[in-house]
C-alpha cells in the first residue's frame, strides 16, 4: 500500500494506473463522462427506518453514532466498488471478441458505467470515512478478478464468452439492480443519494442481457438445451449473492437504517411491518419472481412448441446460505441417488467441457441476430476504437 492515495486526485491517478494494468484503454469510453453524481432530492432528508427513524439522515461520518454503523458503511461501499471494478476485470476481453458493431458498443459502455459507479463509491470513501476510506479506496484498485481475490466469489469467476456475457447482464446485475435499490433509502445521505443515477445506468446492463438473449433465441442457433444450462449456471451463482440465509449483519442494517428492503418505500407505506431475520431471503425471492417473470418474457420469442425455458430453484447449486453444496434438483427437490448419478445430473445441468467446444463451432455463424446502432450511439465514439 505504498502509493495509499491523500486526496482525490492521487486515486485518479491510481485509478488511470489500474486501467493500463488490466488493459482497457480509455479511449474506448468515446464520450463518456466518468463523474461524481448524486440525487439528492431522491435520497431523502429523514431517515426512513431502523431505530433512528424520524431524524435527519447523516450527511458526514461523524454524524453516524456508532463506528460499528461506520464500519458497516464502508463495508457495504467497499464492496459495491469492488463488484464494479472487478466486472470489467472479467469481461474486458470480450470486447475484442463482440458478436455484432451493436454489442461491441454495449459492452463498452456498461464496463464505462462499472467504472464510473467505483469511482462513485471510491469517492465517498475518500471524500467521508478519514484513512479507513483512503485505504479501501486503494484497495479496489488493488485487487484482481483475474486472480480470484476479488471480495465476492461470483466476481472472480472467468467470462470465456458472450453467451457468458448475456446471462451475467441478464441475471447478476440484476442483483446489483436490488443491492442498488436496498441501499438507495440509507440513512447515510451521500450513499442514498449515490444510488439513483446509478440505478439509471444499471437499466442498460440489465436491457443489455435480456436483448441479447432474445437475439439469440431469435437466431435459432444456439440450442434450447444448452442455453438452459447456462441458466442455471448463472441464476445460482446470483442467489448466492444475496446473501446467508437469517443474516446478522443484514439485522443490524436494517436496525441502524444503512440498508434497507427491496422497495423500502412502497412497503412502509402499505404498512408491511418488517422480519429483520429473513431480510436476505426476503430480496432474494424478489428477485426470483422477476427473473421468472423475464424468463417468461424470453419465451414468447421460442418456436412453436418448444420446452419452456425455466428458472432454477434457490435451492439448486447454492454455494452459499443453508442449501450449501446440498443436493437439489432445478426444481428444488432433494436429489436422491448414488454420488456418480450426481455428478451425471449436475454435468446435464451445467454447461461441461462438450457444451464449450460445441459453442466454439456454433460461434463461427451467425448465432445472435444483428441490432443496429442508433445514430446517437454511433456518435458517443464509446467502443468505436476497439
Amino acid at each position: 500500500m505504498d502509493n495509499l492515495p491523500n486526496t482525490w486526485e492521487d486515486w485518479i491517478s491510481n485509478f488511470t494506473e489500474w486501467q493500463d494494468r488490466v488493459g482497457f484503454n480509455r479511449e474506448w469510453m468515446g464520450d463518456f463522462d466518468l463523474s461524481i453524481q448524486f440525487d439528492w432530492d431522491r435520497a431523502g432528508d429523514v431517515i426512513e427506518f431502523g431505530d433512528y427513524a424520524g431524524r435527519p439522515k447523516w450527511e458526514r461520518s461523524l454524524q453516524v453514532p456508532q463506528q460499528s454503523m461506520r464500519d458497516a458503511l464502508v463495508s457495504m461501499i467497499t464492496v459495491q466498488g469492488d463488484t464494479e471494478f472487478a466486472s470489467v476485470e472479467q469481461q474486458r476481453h470480450l470486447l475484442a471478441s463482440a458478436p455484432t458493431d451493436y454489442d461491441r458498443y454495449a459492452a463498452a459502455r456498461i464496463m464505462a458505467e462499472e467504472q464510473r459507479h467505483g469511482w462513485q463509491m471510491a469517492y465517498l470513501l475518500m471524500t467521508y470515512f478519514g484513512q479507513q476510506g483512503r485505504r479501501e479506496a486503494q484497495k479496489l484498485l488493488e485487487r484482481n478478478a483475474q486472480d480470484g481475490d476479488r471480495l465476492l466469489g461470483a466476481f472472480n469467476r472467468p467470462m470465456p464468452h458472450w453467451l457468458d456475457f448475456f446471462c451475467y447482464t441478464m441475471f447478476v446485475d440484476r442483483d446489483g439492480k436490488f443491492q442498488l435499490g436496498m441501499l438507495s433509502t440509507s440513512a447515510f445521505k451521500p450513499l442514498a443519494a449515490s444510488m439513483g443515477p446509478m440505478l439509471k445506468e444499471e437499466s442498460f446492463h440489465l436491457g443489455t442481457g435480456s436483448n441479447g438473449l432474445r437475439r439469440v433465441i431469435k437466431a435459432g442457433v444456439i440450442p434450447l438445451d444448452m442455453l438452459q444450462k447456462f441458466f442455471n449456471k448463472w441464476v445460482s451463482t446470483a442467489h448466492d449473492l444475496f446473501g446467508v440465509d437469517a443474516s446478522s449483519s443484514a439485522h443490524w442494517s436494517y436496525v441502524w437504517g444503512v440498508k434497507g428492503r427491496w422497495d423500502e418505500r412502497k412497503k412502509l407505506d402499505a404498512g408491511i411491518e418488517v422480519d429483520k431475520e429473513i431480510l436476505n431471503e426476503e430480496a432474494r425471492g424478489h428477485y426470483h419472481d422477476e427473473i421468472v417473470a423475464e424468463v417468461g418474457k424470453l419465451n414468447g420469442y421460442l418456436p412453436e412448441g418448444s420446452a419452456p425455458l425455466i428458472v432454477p430453484h434457490e435451492n439448486f447449486n447454492r454455494d452459499i446460505g443453508a442449501f450449501k453444496r446440498q443436493r437439489f434438483t432445478i426444481e428444488g427437490t432433494p436429489f436422491e441417488g448414488s454420488d456418480e448419478a450426481w455428478d451425471a445430473y449436475m454435468d446435464a445441468a451445467l454447461p461441461n467441457a462438450e457444451d464449450e467446444a460445441k459453442l466454439k463451432e456454433l460461434f463461427k455463424q451467425e448465432w445472435v441476430a444483428n441490432k443496429p446502432m442508433s445514430a446517437r450511439q454511433i456518435a458517443s465514439g464509446i467502443g468505436a476504437k476497439i
